[in-house]
């Protein structure tokens, strides 16, 4: 279906053309005449699926008519990244139309802090926020939302993830009953019911394919000890076809010592953490996206909040601790119906989460030979307690007793 058909404006879709974006995908074709109609809509998307702009092309469209300079749209994001990544795509479709936003969130210096305040005060048409500033915003009691017309909070499971629950209820009390309320979320557990009953009205909703990656990832993983993950991932990184990376580690000390390792050893990569300052994630990101920069390395604060087309690969350094935080790594590459690859190497105490994670997107992901120089590898056997990680000698004993029988290589199923 074309945007032509959906009712959006001349303006919106002149640009739209500029970007040569003529068909909308299906969250865009099912929400837009939704949200057009002044329902309410509980949608649940993954990532790649284009629904930030299935809910900005609609609000866009009803304030190219605006009579008024309130405060018309309050967007909720959970992070950083993706409130300025919203805010950089409400700016772009809305070149030709008049119309105001800014990005509020924390880790900004004080000149910052200002600029967010002022733009609350004195009005902007759409503020995309996360949830601690802007709880810190309104204690000073000089935002007004009395004529706010559109709530919308994006990847709502994960603000409740992140433990926003109270804050989002707190919000919402300061916002007017009678407005249109949009709730956009990758998942749909119990929780987010909860929620939506609490603050939509009637809402239509909308599922599209829950939890299961683009059709266009070649999904891989190695069965490995923890000694041979370095080693297999310079082996991977060395071919050439892989030109943007992004590569995802448990946690943030992880991060830092293999962004340092391998940034000493000739390869061009930054590490990604929280302990970064604001003005160096965006400079990173700015660096990444300009292609200037290979490889990124981070945690899960990257699966979700950045839109960067083109990433060749994902590695998942270690298996991702929930089943859904794996489809959003991988989402990161083969977006907008581009090919990608997503990697993962299991070793032996995470094999039962991987075999979750089979057993979510329903399908069996090829485990590949690991290379002969690296030794010995596992055998996956997620059925079996793992509480090891690394190679043992075939002539050692069990604690159980028998003799413990050598481990070979996989091959690919």
């Amino acid at each position: 279906m074309s945007f032509n058909s959906l009712g959006l404006p001349e303006a919106i879709i002149s640009k739209l053309n500029e970007y040569s974006y003529t068909q909308a995908t299906f969250i865009q074709q099912q929400a837009i005449p939704v949200i057009l109609q002044h329902n309410d809509l509980i949608a649940c998307a993954q990532t790649g699926t284009g629904k930030t702009a299935a809910y900005l092309l609609p609000v866009l469209n009803k304030l190219a008519n605006k009579d008024n300079d309130f405060l018309n749209t309050l967007i909720i994001a959970p992070t950083r990244e993706l409130a300025l990544q919203i805010d950089q795509q409400i700016e772009a479709l809305s070149y030709f139309i008049s119309v105001s936003s800014i990005a509020v969130y924390g880790g900004g210096d004080g000149i910052t802090w200002e600029q967010q305040k002022k733009a609350l005060i004195e009005g902007t048409d759409i503020i995309v926020a996360t949830p601690g500033r802007l709880i810190a915003m309104l204690t000073s009691g000089k935002v007004n939302f009395s004529h706010l017309q559109h709530l919308i909070l994006d990847e709502a499971d994960r603000m409740l993830d992140m433990g926003f629950y109270d804050d989002i209820v707190r919000i919402i009390s300061y916002l007017p009953s009678d407005r249109q309320t949009l709730l956009f979320s990758a998942t749909m557990p119990p929780k987010i019911r909860t929620l939506a009953s609490k603050i939509l009205r009637n809402p239509h909703e909308i599922n599209i394919a829950i939890s299961k990656p683009a059709e266009g990832i070649n999904q891989q993983a190695y069965v490995v000890y923890d000694t041979q993950k370095e080693k297999l991932l310079m082996s991977i990184l060395q071919k050439e076809d892989f030109q943007s990376i992004i590569i995802f580690a448990a946690t943030k000390e992880l991060v830092k010592k293999m962004g340092s390792y391998m940034k000493r050893k000739g390869y061009s990569i930054e590490a990604f953490h929280s302990d970064l300052e604001q003005a160096e994630r965006e400079e990173i990101m700015r660096v990444f996206k300009s292609g200037k920069l290979r490889i990124l390395i981070g945690t899960d604060i990257l699966s979700r909040g950045i839109d960067v087309e083109g990433i060749d690969l994902v590695v998942n350094y270690d298996v991702p601790g929930d089943a859904e935080d794996y489809v959003h790594r991988i989402g990161r590459t083969a977006r907008a119906s581009r090919q990608g690859t997503a990697i993962t190497f299991i070793n032996d105490k995470d094999q039962q989460k991987f075999f979750r994670i089979e057993s979510l997107i329903g399908k069996e992901v090829p485990k590949l030979p690991v290379p002969e120089e690296l030794g010995e590898a596992p055998l996956y056997q997620p059925e079996v307690k793992k509480s090891f990680s690394g190679p043992k000698k075939p002539w050692k004993k069990r604690s159980g007793g028998g003799n413990f029988k050598p481990r070979g290589n996989n091959s690919a199923k």
